[in-house]
């Protein structure tokens, strides 16, 4: 037997389509009497509207999109429970896509996002992103975006970010009043707005010491484990080994971790090491990993608030960036 739809609804309550559907949506206009009538007979033919049906009669879903470079890294993954919760409570539902650190893979996302006719985008851009004119089409379509984390650069949108060069000030800023002379950089992509920051605090710091800066000590590369493990390899075949890294984020400080512990490096006594996330994981090796808090939920929740404020109060244009301090988390790899 075929479902119910809308139609079938009105026809069986006597009553227009446009009715039945202000009717389950509580509509003022109805009265209590229909409300409970058109619920009993949609509650017995398990009938529920169809949200996609919806979004396309009014141009607009209650559903959000969300795109993240990858949902196995706990930040982004404790970042979309964030999302979650807040979508949750006001009643949206999410679409949440990967883009896996590709930025063409991102650019479907984007498209395929606006196909569906979300009501906004929440995104945290691919670490080989090459420009937002992917993004201008989301402006173009007055849909409101928020980006998290990492921000497209050339796109005026809200951001909510965390303060990274501060961050990494005060990360390597630990390492040198804990007595540590020779600091590595295991850096992310210069272009990648979060990573390029953190290289910036690293600087800072060195210089705020009177320390030499040295080119050699900074490793450029990308964002995941197999990242921190080439730079670790790198660092192994220095005649004149660094003391202490500091890790662009927790998965590339876990890649360098786990090339250390191979290579019968002892953290911290012969090298120490801090990474940039709090991810799960650096509390559960041995050593626990020092780190940078970066309060991932409270920062997708942050994302969500702002972007269905944007959404119910059609303020698309009104934009700002949001800045979140990091907090040192001291464990025993410094």
């Amino acid at each position: 037997m075929r479902h119910k739809t809308l139609l079938d609804i009105a026809k069986i309550a006597g009553v227009s389509p446009s009715t039945v559907s202000r009717a389950l949506r509580d509509h003022p206009d109805i009265s209590d009497k229909t409300i409970s009538e058109i619920k009993k007979i949609a509650e017995k033919y398990n009938f529920s509207p169809n949200p996609i049906a919806q979004g396309l009669k009014n141009n607009k879903t209650k559903t959000i999109g969300v795109i993240v470079p990858a949902i196995k890294h706990d930040f982004f993954s404790t970042a979309i429970s964030g999302i979650e919760e807040e979508v949750y409570k006001a009643g949206y539902t999410l679409i949440l896509c990967q883009s896996n650190e590709e930025y063409e893979r991102e650019v479907i996302n984007v498209n395929l996002l606006l196909n569906h006719r979300v009501a906004g985008i929440i995104v945290s851009i691919s670490e080989n992103t090459k420009n937002g004119n992917h993004f201008k089409k989301v402006i173009q379509k007055k849909t409101p975006l928020v980006f998290f984390d990492r921000a497209c650069g050339d796109i005026t949108a809200t951001k909510i970010i965390v303060n990274d060069r501060k961050g990494a000030f005060d990360a390597v800023s630990f390492l040198i009043k804990k007595g540590y002379k020779k600091i590595a950089h295991f850096a992310g992509p210069e272009k990648l707005s979060n990573a390029g920051l953190r290289t910036l605090g690293y600087l800072d710091a060195l210089k705020e010491y009177n320390f030499k800066i040295n080119k050699n000590l900074i490793f450029s590369g990308g964002m995941n484990e197999d990242d921190g493990y080439k730079a670790m390899e790198k660092v192994l075949k220095m005649k004149n080994k660094p003391d202490a890294i500091f890790a662009v984020n927790d998965p590339v400080a876990i890649g360098a971790f786990q090339k250390m512990k191979e290579a019968g490096i002892k953290i911290p006594k012969d090298i120490a090491l801090v990474g940039f996330s709090n991810n799960k994981i650096t509390s559960l090796v041995d050593p626990q990993i020092t780190t940078m808090e970066q309060y991932s939920f409270e920062m997708g929740k942050k994302a969500a608030e702002v972007i269905i404020s944007k959404i119910e109060k059609n303020n698309f244009k009104k934009n700002e960036t949001i800045v979140i301090d990091a907090k040192l988390i001291i464990r025993n790899s410094a």
